[in-house]
């Protein structure tokens, strides 16, 4: 086999094995301006996620964070917020609310956090019912809330999450500075 010093290796080029492969984490998407949304991320994600700019993550899951993500997000000055929410499933669903408050305290409160990826295991319940509570702040209808959880939970739906977003009291939060782009000032 021809080693071609021009395309890569010796010369420090980006050989045909070498190409920077951009990888979105699971059910990846953009929430605001700022603040993205995602399964728990991968080393194959890595690259993708450093185009993002992050200053902070927020983990909804009790699980250790893998040293190698934990090691990127050091390197990069990327600020790791865990708020350890277990996952349950129906009937016994049990979303601590004081949590919640505090991930989205975290994630909209303080400018500083942003760009802010949040984060549990496939992005769909945990993830699902913080970002539902995010809309219900920036005044969305619940079908349109509805709506947004379902496509990303699919068929594993929990009607208990939508209870859950349905109920969850946003008025301790109103005071609360909010950093998203659909409340500033026009």
């Amino acid at each position: 086999m021809k080693n071609d010093s021009s395309i890569g290796g010796v010369n420090g080029g980006v050989g045909v094995g070498d190409e920077i492969s951009y990888v979105p984490p699971l059910n990846f998407a953009m929430v605001d301006n700022g603040i993205f949304r995602s399964g728990f991320p991968d080393t194959s994600n890595l690259q993708f996620l450093q185009t993002l700019g992050l200053r902070s993550v927020i983990c909804l899951c009790p699980e250790p964070y893998p040293e190698a993500i934990a090691e990127f997000l050091k390197e990069n000055g990327i600020h790791l917020f865990q708020f350890g929410i277990e996952m349950s499933k129906e009937p016994f669903v049990n979303i601590p609310e004081d949590r919640v408050r505090e991930a989205l305290k975290t994630a909209l409160a303080d400018a500083k956090n942003q760009p802010v990826l949040i984060h549990c295991k496939c992005g769909k319940h945990r993830t699902g019912c913080l970002v539902g509570c995010l809309r219900k702040l920036q005044k969305w209808c619940l079908s349109s809330i509805f709506d947004e959880y379902q496509r990303f939970a699919g068929v594993k739906s929990r009607i208990s999450d939508q209870r859950f977003v349905e109920t969850f009291d946003i008025s301790s939060l109103k005071n609360t500075q909010m950093q998203f782009s659909c409340s500033k000032s026009r």
